[in-house]
């Protein structure tokens, strides 16, 4: 389209070739996109959704607040992976829809946490002092200093609801100016407050003894209209009210009643339940102080979090999971670390028990033991889903779905931490189980070489599973091993690794085969006519 604009200069078929493909459909600092632009893999492209006709290729979305990601917009995306807000609300992004469709969504919940803190304070500060009036009246030719007359904060108390990152920031400024802080948060913990030098009380009593009240929730249902007529009766008559976080959670009919009535002082507005802004009666109250929506926007904070975004989105499509999900669990980078090696291993564990489990499956149980259970194991146990789902459905399956995906199938789950780890340091062991098969695998991640199955089905074998591998039942009879081998030999089919495990001499036992390709269909017809070979299953983990 005429106003769409490949943010590096490529040629068509360059762009085909690229491994990941990105649109960024609001305008964002282009030396935040930096990570992207630079990244010789990635094809980035600036336009809005409308001005791109094909959106199938793309495997993320970066976003601000223009636009709207839609169920209809992740239908027209089907090779979407994740969807990256280069800021905190999501408002605008259906989060039901993107984890239908298996999208992760992140948001950069630090990018502007400083930027927010310090112009809910400036609004503060102007709303006491009156210094939007007073400068308007002074550019007027007027000198009316008795209008004017503000209110110290000293000594003031400073409710918040909603005591987050931009929440503890305020409160620090706030005790530099020799206030007392008041918190609202039912997930405050009682030694943070203290660590931080705040103290909790319940909503009632934020909204009775506070002078000023700033609300740094996000827009919920539980929080919509929250400080409405009821609860803005129940405050201070001269109470100050602060909204730099949502429109809707202060009800802006209720606090046009309350202003007028002269119950409410002032109110500092930022953001607003219609955006532009339309209710003249409220932003031209001669009480209210406004702004159009800027509290996140300076120059570092739109620079951190384009790039604070632009990162998590190379890095998870590379692989890794979601740090700031909002559909996934936070991870840090430090537990990220630790988590990675038994996420790996639970993935590939998962892959391997969905090709050898091809019949319907009712339960899947996992058990950790050992130092896997120092970790997060639903995370890991969610990787072990997904893995398991991805070669069975035809959505797009990862850990924000697969848990989904599964209940829809009629697919129970679990997991539980043992004691026994078979002489391992660690241990994974999944049960699958169908209506008249059960299998089983045990896993392990050893430092020096990385994640290893070490049981199939109660046969014991020590395989890197990666590649292509064929995993065979037999009869432990002399010859069957050799046939194997010719017969691969005769299709072309080169063995690259082997491990048998049998439980005793002569009775059954497994090989797993590692090839360098494929093994096709007529190839395994072949291999189930060999004497004593009971059955063979193509194990694909590339």
């Amino acid at each position: 389209m005429a106003n769409q604009t490949v943010m590096e200069t490529k040629t068509s078929e360059e762009q085909r070739e690229k491994t990941f493909h990105i649109l960024v459909s609001d305008a964002m600092s282009k030396e935040g996109l930096l990570p992207l632009l630079e990244d010789e893999g990635v094809e980035c492209v600036q336009a809005t959704i409308d001005e791109v006709e094909d959106l199938t290729r793309f495997d993320a979305l970066l976003v601000r607040s223009a636009t709207t990601v839609s169920e209809e917009v992740l239908k027209r995306m089907p090779s979407l992976k994740i969807v990256a807000r280069a800021g905190v609300g999501v408002d605008n992004i259906d989060i039901d829809a993107a984890t239908k469709h298996g999208v992760v969504v992140i948001n950069a919940p630090d990018g502007n946490t400083i930027s927010t803190a310090e112009h809910t304070f400036a609004m503060i500060c102007a709303l006491l002092r009156k210094i939007p009036q007073a400068n308007a009246s002074i550019k007027e030719g007027r000198w009316d200093r008795k209008f004017y007359q503000g209110t110290e904060l000293r000594g003031k108390t400073l409710g918040i609801v909603g005591f987050g990152r931009i929440g503890t920031q305020l409160a620090q400024r706030a005790k530099a100016f020799e206030m007392g802080v008041l918190v609202f948060d039912p997930f405050l913990t009682k030694e943070r407050a203290e660590k931080i030098g705040v103290h909790q009380g319940e909503l009632e009593e934020v909204l009775a003894t506070s002078d000023i009240i700033t609300v740094h929730t996000p827009l919920t249902k539980e929080t919509k209209g929250l400080l409405g007529m009821d609860n803005i009766a129940k405050t201070k008559p001269g109470v100050f009210l602060v909204n730099c976080a949502r429109g809707g959670i202060i009800d802006e009919e209720a606090l046009k009643h309350y202003l007028d009535s002269g119950h409410v002082a002032g109110a500092a507005l930022d953001v607003f339940e219609e955006e532009p802004a339309t209710d003249k009666a409220l932003t031209l109250h001669p009480h209210v102080v406004a702004t159009p929506h800027i509290a996140a926007s300076t120059k570092e904070a739109q620079l951190n979090v384009a790039a604070q975004v632009s990162e998590e989105v190379l890095r998870f499509l590379q692989g890794e999971p979601a740090v700031n999900s909002i559909n996934l669990p936070t991870l840090s980078k430090e537990i990220y670390e630790k988590v990675k090696p038994y996420y790996d291993l639970s993935r590939t564990m998962g892959k391997v028990l969905s090709q050898v489990m091809r019949v319907p499956v009712q339960d899947i149980e996992v058990f950790y033991s050992g130092e896997a259970t120092d970790q997060d194991t639903a995370i890991t146990t969610r990787s072990l889903m997904a893995g398991f789902l991805t070669p069975r459905v035809d959505a797009a399956v990862n850990d924000v779905n697969a848990s989904l995906i599964a209940r829809e199938r009629g697919i129970a789950f679990g997991e539980k931490q043992v004691g026994n780890s078979y002489g391992y340091s660690n241990l994974i062991h999944a049960i699958v189980r169908g209506e008249d098969k059960t299998f089983e695998m045990k896993g392990t991640y050893i430092k020096e070489y990385g994640p290893r199955i070490v049981s199939m089905n109660g046969f014991s074998v020590d395989i890197v599973a990666k590649g292509h591998i064929l995993y065979i039942q037999h009869s432990d009879r002399p010859g069957v091993i050799g046939k194997m081998g010719q017969l691969l030999a005769k299709h072309e089919v080169n063995i690259a690794t082997m491990q048998v495990g049998r439980k005793e001499e002569g009775g059954k036992a497994i090989m797993m085969v590692g090839v360098d390709k494929h093994v096709e269909d007529a190839v395994i017809d072949e291999l189930l006519t060999v004497e004593d070979i009971h059955s063979a299953d193509v194990i694909d983990l590339e």
